[in-house]
């Protein structure tokens, strides 16, 4: 208890936290982490559980690595990405809009943050969906950064649209739509110590390729470039002091 309130206060948490000194409810709930040892023996691994509005678990969410977490706002991205994201940036292209968006502003070694590309088609224009053969497909690339791993992009399920002309069904998207990449957070110690006492800024960039089209011609296939702004900060390692700390 005298740990967690010291934990609490210095960095003013002012949720109620649980006190488990034998493990017993991490053990109830299954996720204790059997491979923590020293300090960190009898914890739970870092996760969530999703539990409605009649106290039902519905859903729990935990990384096979102990050291890799969610974020709650990265959760609430998987749960109900129309609240989960938040914009960073818009960015005017031709035949279409982007908004840049992210789950979170800032993350920690072992987090992951869930990117985001709100694509907005006008009437009447669709982009083609990736794996359609013989056209040029939607393609969000971001370009790798040492210490932050990306996921393959997520696209949403298409539209199979009836082409007259040359009578053929093919994948496209129109209106709006959102393509996710989650970005890992590295765990390791080398790249939590380059991250300093404060932390450090990263720009993820990228960009979103596609070729436009109506229904009687396809417009030239362009890009336009996208970024991402995150804060990384290093995990707080301060021990409580010697007098209350476990022996």
């Amino acid at each position: 208890m005298e740990i967690l309130k010291y934990f609490s206060d210095r960095q003013k948490i002012d949720i109620p936290l649980l006190a488990d000194p034998g493990s017993k409810i991490i053990r109830d709930y299954q996720v204790l982490n059997t491979e923590a040892v020293g300090q960190f023996f009898g914890m739970a691994r870092p996760g969530f559980f999703f539990i409605d509005a009649k106290g039902m678990i519905r859903e729990k969410f935990f990384e096979a690595k102990y050291r890799d977490r969610l974020t709650g706002n990265n959760l609430i991205a998987k749960l109900f990405p129309e609240l989960g994201d938040e914009v960073s940036d818009t960015v005017d292209a031709p035949h279409l809009q982007v908004a840049v968006e992210q789950s979170d502003r800032s993350g920690v070694p072992g987090g992951r943050i869930t990117l985001t590309a709100e694509v907005r088609l006008p009437p009447g224009i669709h982009v083609y969906a990736p794996g359609t053969k013989g056209y040029k497909v939607v393609d969000l690339s971001i370009e790798p950064q040492p210490g932050l791993e990306l996921t393959p992009s997520v696209y949403p399920r298409p539209k199979v649209l009836y082409m007259s002309a040359i009578k053929e069904r093919v994948p496209v998207f129109e209106g709006t739509f959102h393509i996710r990449q989650d970005l890992k957070v590295s765990s390791a110690n080398a790249f939590s110590a380059s991250l300093g006492t404060t932390g450090k800024t990263f720009t993820i960039a990228g960009k979103l390729a596609y070729q436009a089209c109506d229904s009687k011609q396809c417009f030239f296939p362009t890009s336009v470039p996208v970024h991402w702004q995150v804060q990384i900060t290093p995990l707080d390692r301060q021990r409580a002091p010697d007098n209350i700390q476990h022996k």
